[in-house]
């Protein structure tokens, strides 16, 4: 196979390059240059935006089985470059997102769900309409049958680029008493980049096309199973799980999602973010590692990095500070002893806003 990747370099990308470089494809990446592109890949550098790189991409020399493009700003870039494209590619696969659906939710619900307005001439708005405005360009450009929907979950990993995982590692490793926000089996949904890397090359490689919800089965992983599989590999030996009530950790005016990577309470964004049905994308072949292996993997990657996880500028920083961490365990211990706080609401929209790779 003769694969095209739009980027390559970093998380999403480079998983798919380097799946597809194990496989023994021929992998061509198009990316700007920041980055070194994986060993034994052909590298063609230009900004995707500009008519200097389109005109770089367009003199690339071949062409393609299949293009591979995660870009999540204006869907005009997916537009332009669908479109020159599309007379020497067979698929273009997009690795779109779960937020492309309305808001809210209904749980277990599966991509016939209705989606936001996108626009594929746009210039970036908002993520979710950004992301559906990049799968109706590339549609546009190659047809339904040649368009391949991958509409991701949340995407932990190595090579995270977010901090969501990595933050979690780094905070069992500092040890002592971690705010531990729950309900321990309360069920989360992800995707380990690596597993979304192979699905996708196996559904290019199988000529799929249409959307496919990429997001671990509801059951595979826990927030329990997350957090103890992180102070298994990276905890320090007095790390110890404190598990807090939802209502105590909002009404101390911590950010779901955002202060605590992953976790959401329960309600309607719970529903629309952590149970989504992939049974489409398991029927075609979706395949997802224990979530020990991912929180494992990710160590070791974060680790062979000297414990600093590289940040998409782009992106707000995740995380929860050593001092609110003490305010929602004081909060804790005070309505052990009677005392009342009240609960935090909303809709909590910039965890879907933000995006999820």
């Amino acid at each position: 196979m003769r694969l095209l990747m739009l980027g390559g370099t970093e998380f999403v990308g480079r998983a798919v390059t380097e799946a597809a470089l194990a496989r023994g494809w021929d992998v061509t990446v198009f990316h700007r240059g920041r980055h070194a592109a994986p060993e034994g890949t052909r590298a063609v550098h230009g900004d995707r935006t500009t008519a200097e790189g389109l005109a770089a991409l367009a003199a690339a020399d071949g062409d393609w089985d299949a293009v591979v493009d995660t870009w999540s700003g204006a869907p005009r870039a997916v537009r332009d470059a669908a479109r020159l494209l599309r007379e020497r590619a067979g698929t273009y696969a997009y690795v779109s997102s779960g937020s492309v659906y309305r808001y809210p939710g209904k749980a277990g619900s599966d991509e016939s769900f209705p989606v936001v307005d996108g626009d594929a001439d746009a210039d970036a708005v908002a993520y979710a309409e950004d992301k559906r405005g990049g799968e109706l360009a590339a549609a546009g450009a190659f047809g339904d049958g040649r368009t391949l929907l991958v509409r991701a979950g949340l995407i932990l990993g190595p090579y995270e680029n977010i901090g969501r995982l990595p933050w979690w590692l780094s905070r069992v490793a500092r040890g002592g008493p971690v705010l531990a926000p729950g309900p321990r089996d309360a069920s989360i949904q992800y995707i380990d980049v690596r597993d979304l890397a192979e699905w996708t090359l196996d559904a290019v490689a199988a000529g799929l096309y249409g959307p496919y919800n990429l997001i671990c089965p509801t059951g595979h992983a826990t927030m329990g199973a997350l957090l103890d599989a992180c102070v298994g590999v990276a905890g320090a030996p007095d790390a110890e799980l404190r598990w807090t009530a939802p209502d105590v950790v909002t009404a101390a005016g911590i950010e779901p999602w955002q202060e605590l990577p992953v976790w959401l309470p329960p309600g309607e964004l719970y529903d629309t973010m952590h149970d989504t049905s992939s049974a489409k994308a398991v029927r075609a072949g979706l395949r997802c590692r224990p979530v020990g292996a991912t929180v494992s993997d990710t160590w070791d990657w974060l680790r062979s990095l000297g414990g600093v996880a590289p940040h998409r500028p782009d992106r707000p920083r995740v995380g929860l500070s050593p001092e609110k961490e003490a305010k929602a365990s004081d909060a804790s211990r005070l309505l052990r002893r009677g005392v009342g706080f009240g609960v935090r609401t909303g809709r909590l929209a910039e965890a879907r806003g933000e995006g999820l790779e």
